[in-house]
């Protein structure tokens, strides 16, 4: 298997999968500390799937640290596609929990203008940054599923 940014067993591994894991911790953070967000589906969903993002993106970080420590290879064919599957499966959840929150955020805020009704008392800008950091977190996902997929295909 070829030696890629991002592959497991690297530092660059390791940094892409603390970037996963913190932006995904950073989204909850900012979802949970928004007042009301228990209230709809697609927030908890995030909540949800960021947490599934934090679990897996903390574990193949502390398999990464393991490996470098002794200097093992982590690239055989077995355990890349269970990584394959891994990231492909997180990252659509992701992907699918930041759209659909997104969706929520944009039509409360710029079609029912929710957000500037005092009435409402939505904290619709910490709903943004929680998106936000959803996106950033899929991205590094992305950027991860990509490289595991290559890895796979060049066994």
């Amino acid at each position: 298997m070829k030696d890629m940014f991002g592959s497991p067993g690297s530092v660059s591994g390791l940094m892409l999968r603390i970037g996963q894991c913190l932006c995904a911790a950073a989204s909850i953070g900012w979802m949970v500390s928004a007042s009301g967000f228990s209230s709809y589906t697609a927030f908890c969903y995030l909540i949800a799937s960021m947490g599934l993002q934090v679990l897996w993106s903390f574990g193949l970080a502390c398999l990464d640290v393991y490996a470098l420590r002794i200097k093992k290879d982590l690239q055989n064919a077995v355990l890349v596609s269970l990584f394959v599957v891994g990231d492909w499966v997180t990252a659509t959840l992701s992907l699918a929990a930041a759209c659909s929150s997104a969706g929520i955020v944009v039509l409360y805020a710029r079609d029912l203008h929710f957000c500037t009704n005092p009435k409402m008392h939505l904290p619709c800008s910490r709903f943004e940054i929680s998106i936000a950091m959803a996106f950033i977190t899929w991205f590094f996902i992305a950027i991860s599923s990509h490289v595991m997929f290559w890895l796979l295909a060049s066994a």
